[in-house]
């Protein structure tokens, strides 16, 4: 079962270790990223596209025209649902993120170990709605997923102890 993960760029270029997201795309499987860039004005673009270069798994999203994070997540649903077929879409904001790339590297990894957890905690979320979603609809807040599923692991510790 693969998942789709979409996240959220704004002016982030001096917060991406690059090196280190590399790594970790091509040692992960069953996971698809969309990186968007939501209009940044530094050069976080050509190190998303630098990235992508490097990933099967990554596709970049340019966004020109600064948008609230719901739409610059919708961008990013419409080019998954457009080029994959995912049943899992979950999205992560680096805006509500701890601005360094330890919490986006071990929000990953967490991401990587519990991506089973992940989906079918998803589908059972899903599946409890009566009516029928919408491909918007089914989108899910990676980091909300991790917080209900209370799993034991670094980021959801970080973050339910105030250290996030």
């Amino acid at each position: 079962m693969r998942i789709g993960i979409i996240i959220i760029f704004h002016n982030d270029e001096k917060k991406i270790n690059t090196n280190s997201f590399i790594k970790y795309c091509n040692k992960t499987e069953r996971i698809e990223f969309c990186l968007v860039n939501n209009h940044s004005k530094d050069d976080t673009y050509f190190v998303l596209k630098e990235i992508k270069a490097q990933c099967n798994n990554v596709s970049v999203v340019n966004i020109k025209k600064f948008k609230a994070d719901n739409q610059a997540i919708k961008a990013g649903a419409r080019y998954m649902f457009n080029h994959t077929n995912f049943n899992h879409i979950g999205y992560i904001s680096m805006s509500i993120l701890n601005k360094t790339n330890g919490v986006l590297m071990t929000l990953l990894e967490t991401i990587n170990k519990n991506q089973n957890a992940i989906a079918t905690y998803n589908a059972m979320v899903l599946s409890s709605r009566e009516v029928k979603q919408t491909m918007f609809q089914k989108l899910f807040s990676v980091i909300d997923h991790l917080t209900q599923l209370n799993l034991e692991n670094q980021y959801i510790e970080s973050r339910l102890s105030g250290k996030y």
